[in-house]
């Protein structure tokens, strides 16, 4: 009969890797990553403080890269969260 890794003929779709995988920039969620480039661009070129703008960057960047090894959802579970109120609160 079939193997255990044999398809019913008929319904077996091939499904490409990139439709399940997250959007990720260098690493970090898409959305994290242009938000981050954006505020570290606006302190560096903006209010002209270089430093601060490229530490705020590396650490930005950093910080949303180890979140997205952890849980490449991390920034939608983020958002949950902040958006229900607690249930037990005390």
């Amino acid at each position: 009969m079939n193997g255990p890794h044999d398809g019913i003929p008929g319904f077996e779709v091939p499904l490409h890797r990139s439709l399940t995988e997250p959007i990720l920039m260098g690493g970090a969620p898409r959305t994290v990553a242009i938000t981050n480039g954006t505020l570290a661009a606006a302190v560096g070129l903006g209010l002209q403080m270089w430093i601060p703008g490229l530490v705020l960057w590396i650490v930005g960047h950093s910080l949303a890269v180890w979140g997205a090894r952890v849980d490449p959802q991390f920034m939608a579970v983020f958002a949950r969260h902040i958006k229900h109120r607690p249930l037990l609160d005390v």
